[in-house]
């Protein structure tokens, strides 16, 4: 296959510039390295965990509570143990040198015009709402739910939590309530930081009564916290223990923000994952692996540096958010925006990068596509000359999204695909300051991360596609599973196609340029816009429909969509799929998932395969779907119905040579 072209290469300033090329010669004078290009600075911080994560810890000066005994005391995996002995804080780290005076957050909204938030006003901020967390019994390990947009009292909440040793979980308001309660009823939370409702495309969404399910199907909620976000004095009467988000603040308001010293492995978040079956996975991380990992990467690879605006568009219901927070432990500042990507119109965020004066742009590689296929023209009439980076991720960014960056924001820009996972919380593929950028490609594997493509025996494969796996630890890897208590669940999830080998599920190229390729999940999970939910919460929703009696969906990296999810439902006998019901299930899945995951179409089928055991052939179909072979992809003596494979075969065909219009057949 030819090689693609390069489409960008730094300038001499730029890798001049790069906090990356300082670290590297920081190294080469202070650890006797030598490290010609960035290869082999990879392969020395892979093949030298623990010289390369202590370098890390060095050279950004983490400040510990106690010393640690190793760098790493045990790299198995699971299990593996970073610094044992050290004591620190996540949210010490985030306020450590920062000018008082200077803007920490800029943040706008379709509910609140364009406002600043100096480092003093947001020191303030986490001060009061921490001394009102902690006069409401609120301490060390204890959990602290918030239903809360991309505004910034959640960044607030975050860092009051972390300050504590409390421990935080997030999720969007646009998560209907089953949702939520799927996920916060898990960790138990004490105390629940909610918005009343938010504003969406134009439209006002009240969620009081989510707070009300929250409130009736998680009994250890003690108060619940209510900003009034959608209404400024919201009605709350029929909430027990609420209290508003300023008397919450009155509680805390002679408190100075004093940060408990805490163990490495201490909790600071959870965010949630999902399989194909049960309930979301609750990923809990850790204070000190998300601090290193976040130095790590906004530092070397986003090379967030003073005076840069680091923006991304996402919801607090997405890894990302905690990942754009985490740009705050650098001199950058961080830019919020809550509501549509696409009200009034697709160019409404890049009104922000220009009001904003935004120089890294981040958003997935849908609202790319979307922009591209709408022939949208950012620069036209706006002014976006501080624009100096664009990120890209959630799902593979195609050649022409590269293409329609660098023919509309101008060839200076540096474009940099990303790929990782809510379960690391970082991206261990993507970008590079200092390397060029190829066209449909992320420029290398990040530092740290032995990330490599393996076939099904195994064996590490160059320039051919596999399963994306880390062959060694990252700091950053799950502690454990919320509720997990032998660790199967962990081992399930990660562990058991390859033995003590993270498998992420992923598929990916290595390529012989050093540059990889990601091709879409491996597994059968659903990511829309890089918000991953299980097929199981979506057949949940669909299934309590009476017409519907069983389904069937997946999530295919279709060429020319930006990720195309099929339904695939079997009716009550004599019922039709008739528009109405098609609008019944779309808007059940809307409201108990998220709107980010109705399907693309709905088709009647007469069957859903299945194992003898009753498991449903998610991965096999998929498979068929994207043309391989049915006799490769599963067994038919393992089925209940293999004649059911049949349909699956036809409608493969038919949907490689472009989806339907149609919304379902």
């Amino acid at each position: 296959m030819e090689t693609p072209p390069v489409i960008w290469r730094p300038s001499e300033a730029r890798v001049e510039r790069a906090t990356l090329t300082r670290f590297t010669r920081w190294l080469e004078e202070t650890r006797g390295l030598t490290l010609p290009d960035y290869e082999a600075l990879w392969r020395w911080s892979v093949d030298d965990l623990e010289g390369f994560w202590g370098a890390l810890w060095e050279y950004f000066d983490v400040r510990s509570s106690t010393p640690f005994a190793s760098v790493l005391a045990s790299r198995e995996m699971p299990g593996a143990r970073w610094f044992p002995g050290a004591t620190l804080n996540y949210a010490e780290h985030t306020f450590r040198g920062h000018d008082p005076t200077e803007v920490a957050i800029r943040h706008g909204s379709e509910l609140r015009p364009l406002s600043e938030l100096t480092w003093a006003e947001l020191e303030a901020a986490t001060a009061r709402v921490a001394g009102g967390l902690r006069a409401l019994g609120v301490g060390e390990g204890d959990r602290v739910a918030a239903y809360l947009p991309n505004i910034p009292e959640a960044v607030v909440g975050l860092l009051a939590c972390a300050s504590l040793g409390a421990v935080w979980s997030s999720c969007s308001p646009d998560f209907g309530a089953r949702s939520v309660v799927d996920r916060f009823a898990q960790i138990e939370p004490k105390v629940v930081l909610a918005v009343d409702g938010y504003r969406y495309g134009g439209r006002d969404f009240d969620r009081r009564d989510v707070l009300l399910a929250l409130q009736r199907e998680i009994p250890s909620v003690e108060h619940t916290i209510v900003l009034g976000y959608l209404d400024p004095s919201p009605d709350l009467s029929e909430l027990r223990d609420a209290l508003g988000w300023d008397e919450l603040e009155r509680h805390g308001d002679d408190d100075d923000l004093v940060f408990a010293p805490l163990a490495f492995d201490h909790p600071l978040w959870v965010l949630y994952s999902s399989g194909t079956t049960g309930l979301p996975k609750a990923i809990v991380h850790g204070h000190g692996g998300i601090l290193l990992e976040t130095l790590k990467k906004m530092h070397l690879h986003v090379d967030a540096q003073a005076g840069d605006r680091v923006f991304w568009f996402t919801t607090t219901g997405w890894m990302m958010w905690n990942f754009l927070v985490g740009a705050l432990t650098t001199q950058a500042s961080i830019v919020l925006w809550d509501g549509s990507p696409g009200y009034p119109d697709l160019g409404v965020l890049w009104g922000l990068a220009e009001e904003a004066g935004i120089t890294c742009f981040g958003a997935s590689a849908a609202y790319v596509n979307a922009c591209q296929k709408a022939g949208l023209r950012p620069r036209d009439g706006r002014d976006l000359s501080a624009l100096v980076a664009v990120g890209s991720t959630g799902s593979p960014l195609s050649p022409e999204g590269f293409d329609w960056v660098y023919d509309q924001l101008g060839p200076d820009v540096w474009l940099f695909s990303t790929s990782g996972g809510t379960d690391v919380c970082t991206a261990f593929v993507g970008g590079v300051p200092t390397l060029p950028v190829t066209r449909g490609e992320l420029q290398a594997r990040a530092l740290g991360a032995k990330v490599e493509a393996w076939d099904p025996e195994g064996r590490p494969l160059i320039g051919d596609v596999g399963e994306l796996v880390l062959t060694e630890p990252m700091p950053s890897m799950p502690l454990y599973l919320w509720g997990d208590t032998d660790g199967s669940r962990y081992r399930e999830s990660y562990f058991s196609v390859y033995p003590g080998v993270w498998r992420h599920g992923d598929w990916i190229e290595i390529t012989e340029r050093g540059t990889a390729i990601i091709s879409g999940r491996s597994d059968s999970t659903i990511n829309r816009g890089g918000i991953r939910m299980g097929t199981s919460e979506i057949y949940r929703a669909v299934l309590a429909l009476d017409d519907v009696v069983d389904a069937l969906v997946v999530d295919l990296p279709l060429e020319g969509t930006d990720g195309y999810m099929p339904l695939f439902v079997v009716l009550r006998p004599g019922r039709e799929l008739d528009d109405a019901l098609v609008d019944a299930i779309r808007a059940r899945i809307r409201e108990d998932c998220s709107p980010r995951h109705v399907p693309d179409t709905v088709q009647l089928i007469a069957e859903v395969p299945r194992t003898l055991s009753g498991k449903v052939l998610e991965v096999p179909v998929k498979r068929i779907l994207m043309g391989a072979p049915p006799a490769t992809t599963v067994s038919r003596e393992s089925l209940q119905n293999p004649d059911s494979l049949t349909w699956f075969e036809e409608y493969g065909r038919a949907l490689r040579q472009g989806p339907p219009r149609r919304r379902h057949g």
